[in-house]
């Protein structure tokens, strides 16, 4: 009778063990999963779900907290800020879904004919300064003023959540001259050819501050980067086939974008190439493989 009464006991405690054990097995597999993207993980944000999933949002500002860190005080930021940003005009799905992302975390409406749906781009590039504005403040716990400034056609007064920005105002003008404070650091919106940021700086900037130039519409190096001593410490650039890629304080990265819309890293470069460079590396990888076979448009990769 011992015995049979012990038996289920025992069935009972290795099925418990046995259950503990898979708990613990799926937990730990959930934390590696998640774990990456803490901090957005390494390598390129995946086309185009990383707008959605905050995994752009998170590598980007990732890579500003540690240029700071490193004493980076002149930033370049620079990444399509809305998805398919080349049809951004015609208004695809995927630009309609991020407009309707972003409209509650900037308290406005996306609907036809709204300021936020005919100037996506300005006022996602306000988003995205929100997003990054703890990098520069210093932390969930850090009290530097970060204000943001843009060239484009944005109302601010349109916004009613600033989150950690705080103020904003036109690039190079009086009043966002004199509304400068002690200490804070700017991000700068679209601020033109890379000739005006140093006086940018002069007119804006404070000392010993980070100040950030963002997704400027238009590049005068014709290159990759700029040539005026800005880190650039998230750069992710469409080329042909392809994209170029850097988080610091990493490498810059080559990948080539696969007919299935997956991407491959093709090089990764300890100092930053020449635009012409990895361009061909990508084009030409691309017709050895598939030929005429990998055209996105063609495929619907929009």
């Amino acid at each position: 009778n011992a015995q049979r009464t012990s038996r289920p006991c025992h069935f009972l405690r290795t099925t418990y063990t046995m259950k503990v054990f898979l708990l613990s097995l799926l937990s730990v597999s959930l934390c590696h999963a998640l774990v990456p993207f803490i901090d957005g993980g390494k390598g390129m944000p995946k086309m185009y779900d990383s707008y959605f999933n905050d995994q752009l949002a998170k590598q980007a500002a990732t890579a500003i907290g540690k240029a700071v860190s490193a004493g980076k005080m002149n930033i370049q930021v620079e990444f399509p800020p809305v998805p398919n940003v080349e049809e951004v005009k015609f208004g695809t799905p995927l630009n309609q879904k991020f407009g309707k992302k972003i409209a509650p975390d900037l308290k406005m409406k996306y609907l036809p004919g709204s300021n936020l749906s005919r100037n996506l781009i300005a006022y996602s590039n306000v988003y995205w300064a929100k997003r990054f504005a703890g990098a520069l403040k210093g932390g969930a716990l850090g009290g530097k003023p970060v204000g943001v400034l843009s060239a484009e056609q944005v109302d601010f007064t349109d916004v009613k959540n600033m989150g950690d920005l705080s103020r904003s105002g036109k690039i190079n003008t009086d009043k966002a001259r004199k509304e400068g404070r002690n200490g804070e650091a700017i991000i700068c919106i679209n601020p033109g050819g890379e000739e005006t940021w140093p006086r940018l700086v002069s007119a804006h900037g404070q000392p010993n501050c980070p100040f950030v130039v963002m997704n400027n519409s238009y590049s005068t190096s014709y290159d990759l980067g700029n040539k005026k001593g800005f880190e650039e410490a998230y750069y992710l650039k469409r080329i042909s086939k392809g994209f170029v890629f850097r988080s610091f304080p990493g490498p810059w990265e080559a990948y080539l974008e696969k007919p299935d819309g997956t991407v491959e890293l093709l090089e990764s470069y300890k100092t930053k190439p020449k635009l012409r460079e990895a361009a061909e590396l990508v084009r030409e990888t691309s017709f050895k493989r598939y030929a005429m076979d990998n055209d996105r448009w063609m495929s619907g990769r929009m």
